[in-house]
């Protein structure tokens, strides 16, 4: 798909999305910045909680890089709000209750959950350059360590 982020190095196209805090999200806004886009499937679930918990510990360290972080589920923002308050989340989350942003990053995938198969998120992070250019995606991302490999991969970019 010619809009779709598929390829490294290509411009992200610009796109706005609600998140938390009474905030719309505007990818232009943050030109100069990297962006840390990650996708995860539910909130209050075990491995979306422990990923959210190591992008808020490291959070300082982002932003001393010059990168924003950002969530971004199928929740409502109520949801979300609730989320980010419980855990003490120091950056906002994106909802996309119409899987807007999940089809542009292509996330949306058939998973096998207790023998059925159901559509759901596959846990992806995605890093935009300051330019709006895609330079690193890490799709089913396993929780334990990847934080640190992102901001890893961050610090290299800087």
């Amino acid at each position: 798909m010619a809009d779709t982020p598929s390829a490294l190095n290509c411009l992200v196209p610009d796109f706005s999305a609600t998140m938390t805090g009474g905030k719309t999200f505007e990818l232009k806004e943050y030109s100069g910045k990297n962006i840390v886009i990650y996708f995860y499937p539910k909130d209050n679930t075990p491995g979306c909680t422990t990923e959210s918990i190591a992008f808020r510990d490291l959070h300082p360290q982002f932003l001393e890089k010059n990168t924003v972080v950002f969530g971004v589920s199928r929740d409502s923002l109520r949801s979300h709000e609730g989320f980010k308050n419980k855990l003490a989340l120091s950056f906002e989350l994106i909802s996309d209750p119409d899987e807007t942003l999940c089809n542009l990053f292509n996330v949306m995938k058939m998973k096998n959950m207790y023998g059925k198969q159901v559509r759901g998120i596959e846990r992806s992070t995605f890093v935009i350059d300051a330019t709006g250019k895609l330079v690193k995606e890490w799709r089913g991302v396993k929780v334990a360590g990847h934080v640190d490999d992102v901001l890893e991969f961050v610090s290299a970019q800087t």
